[in-house]
């Protein structure tokens, strides 16, 4: 028994043996692991944000705004649909603000239902807590059907539930019919997880749009990755009024620092410089995916800045060669299958270039 065994029998059951959310950080010249942008700040915002943090340094001895009532008008702003201060809550990226929708709305004796392959911390999130967890499934392509969704949340009644579009890992997106059928089947919360929203193909929907038709509809977005601002830790969701209200119960108090509260703003300030990078992007994954189609691999189609690719016989084993060529990619743990994110034109290159090397 080693060292630390008697951690385990203190711990909560429903952790025990279970590992921390993390992908490997390892020094490689390409890393195309993490759906991070890979395109640093612009120089004119780097200034902007350098400006507006040494504007709070001076009164660091005093709390931030508790509900940072400034960035969320600055966030109701740029969300659009006429969303106003009161429907957005912002706190320390989308996994925070997921986290306190579980504290709030789900719990002991409650279900949160999702339909994997999907984001892997959302049943994390469950059982840090003690959420029941069901995984509602997909299809073999990966998609998720209306009829599919509906009768998971029929059978299974679920306080929160999680739908992801774009999804994570498979970048697929959905079409309003799965929520619409979603909500009309469960009195629960139901949250679109759009962490990837602003990389959709022309023609693929927003939930925000249907917000003003269903005060239980929840939409979780971060400005990790389209903004470029994944060290700063910023998320947020657009929600009724009374849902904002009622998780502002569970959030830590002072809980969004004022640093963060200032460089946040001031990057929405430069939103149309920063969203620059977004089309160059999805000019890459559109690369990835039509380079690997035409070499015969198998590859999901995407709306994010990530794609899925396969199959592998064995996808470890793949990881394993294209890290040897230098480029980090993220095995998922979905059988025979890996996940690259589209960086800039070099890297891709770099990618597709490793991708020789393994044969479909």
């Amino acid at each position: 028994m080693s060292d630390d065994a008697w951690v385990q029998g203190l711990l909560r059951e429903e952790l025990r043996g279970r590992s921390a959310y993390g992908a490997p950080q390892l020094d490689v010249p390409v890393r195309l692991n993490t759906n991070e942008n890979s395109y640093a700040l612009p120089d004119e915002v780097v200034r902007a944000v350098s400006r507006a943090i040494a504007g709070e340094i001076a009164d660091l001895n005093r709390y931030p705004d508790r509900d940072a009532v400034k960035l969320r008008a600055d966030l109701a702003a740029y969300c659009g649909h006429g969303l106003t201060a009161e429907q957005l809550w912002a706190a320390n990226g989308s996994n925070e603000v997921q986290q306190q929708l579980f504290q709030a709305f789900a719990g002991p004796g409650r279900v949160a239902l999702g339909f994997g392959p999907a984001y892997s911390m959302h049943p994390l999130l469950a059982a840090g807590t003690a959420t029941t967890w069901v995984d509602g499934g997909r299809g073999d392509d990966f998609g998720l059907t209306a009829a599919h969704a509906a009768e998971q949340a029929r059978r299974h009644r679920p306080a929160l539930t999680l739908l992801c579009s774009p999804n994570n890992p498979t970048g697929t997106a959905l079409d309003f019919d799965v929520v619409e059928a979603v909500l009309a089947e469960t009195e629960g919360l139901v949250v679109v997880d759009e962490a990837y929203a602003e990389f959709r193909r022309p023609g693929t929907p927003s939930a925000l749009e249907l917000l003003d038709k269903h005060p239980r509809l929840v939409v979780s977005r971060t400005m990790s990755k389209a903004f470029a601002f994944a060290g700063a830790r910023v998320g947020y969701l657009a929600a009724h009024p009374a849902i904002v209200e009622a998780v502002q119960l569970v959030r830590l108090p002072y809980h969004l620092s004022a640093l963060t509260q200032a460089a946040a703003r001031a990057a929405l300030a430069h939103a149309d410089v920063l969203l620059g990078t977004v089309e160059a992007i999805k000019a890459q994954r559109d690369r990835i995916v039509a380079d690997l189609r035409a070499s015969g691999w198998t590859v999901a189609d995407s709306d994010s800045n990530f794609v899925l690719f396969g199959p592998f016989p064995d996808q470890h084993a793949a990881w394993r060669t294209l890290l040897g060529q230098g480029v980090l990619v993220r095995d998922v743990g979905l059988p025979g299958w890996l996940r690259v994110t589209a960086g800039t034109p070099a890297e891709t290159s770099a990618f597709l270039d490793a991708m020789k090397e393994l044969r479909p």
